[in-house]
């Protein structure tokens, strides 16, 4: 099976805040809605290039571009984020009449998807979060991290650059020949749309701490990490391992903060071996 962007790509109106995505896959199928991180240029598309097909064969894929990200409107998601943010992926599943779903978050996208198994658990079957920190202190590595401050930085100084991109993306990839010329082409010139530069631009507000929310997670969680992540430390996902009272995890050695692209198949497969046993 082979998808493109463009033949998959779709809108729904969430609320006020125009929401685009990529619909693959079996509609009549259970549903998997995967969210990106939170790097410049960031979507959906982008971050799960090289798993949406192996899940499609089993599953209705929605893979979603948050706010301020890929094609989706570009405004300022005010404080408390994670509330917020949570909320949008709700009235998204409102709008178009999803009742309820699997989610896949990378980094920011999966302490968005923790969220939303926090305050709509009604709403999520399962979820898995790759490298996610939603939380404000780590024992193990500086706080925030290395690859949170890089991109921290991106907009701010004198704004995009190709060289600040390519020192944000290293640090996130344990192997750096995993990024070609075309991927950082392409993360570049979608950091530089306007509006994007606009809203991010903008303070990042404070921090949303969950380490007291954690234990109302009810949903089967699958907690990813690479051994050599730069950008989420350890022991993070550890302290979620053990506050929530139905998660499990899978260290990859030799990966840094995408597991999901440096293991991809490795990652397919474990991924979909939980959501077959949990479902």
């Amino acid at each position: 099976m082979t998808v493109t962007e463009a033949a998959t790509s779709k809108y729904a109106q969430a609320g006020d805040i125009r929401i685009h995505y990529n619909d693959v896959g079996d509609p009549s199928r259970p549903t998997v809605i995967f969210l990106h991180g939170a790097g410049p240029g960031a979507s959906s598309w982008s971050n799960f290039t090289t798993n949406m097909e192996s899940f499609a064969r089993e599953y209705r894929v929605l893979l979603v571009d948050m706010p301020t990200w890929g094609k989706s409107d570009k405004v300022e998601i005010p404080a408390p984020k994670l509330t917020n943010f949570a909320r949008v992926i709700r009235d998204f599943m409102d709008a178009i009449g999803l009742d309820k779903a699997a989610f896949v978050g990378n980094s920011y996208g999966g302490q968005v998807s923790l969220k939303v198994a926090i305050d709509y658990p009604e709403r999520v079957r399962q979820v898995v979060v790759i490298g996610s920190a939603p939380v404000v202190r780590s024992i193990f590595a500086p706080f925030p991290a290395e690859g949170v401050k890089l991109i921290g930085s991106y907009y701010r100084g004198e704004g995009p650059s190709l060289e600040k991109l390519r020192a944000i993306l290293s640090v996130l990839v344990y192997d750096p020949s995993l990024l070609t010329d075309d991927v950082i082409k392409e993360r570049y010139e979608a950091s530089l749309d306007p509006d994007a530069v606009r809203v991010h631009s903008l303070p990042a507000g404070p921090r949303q701490d969950l380490t007291s929310e954690l234990e109302r997670i009810t949903a089967p969680t699958f907690i990813v990490w690479g051994m050599d992540d730069r950008a989420g430390a350890l022991d993070v996902g550890l302290l979620m391992t053990k506050s929530i009272a139905n998660a499990q995890m899978h260290i990859f050695n030799q990966c840094g903060h995408w597991a999901q692209v440096e293991h991809s198949d490795a990652f397919n497969d474990h991924v979909m071996t939980f959501l077959r046993a949990t479902t």
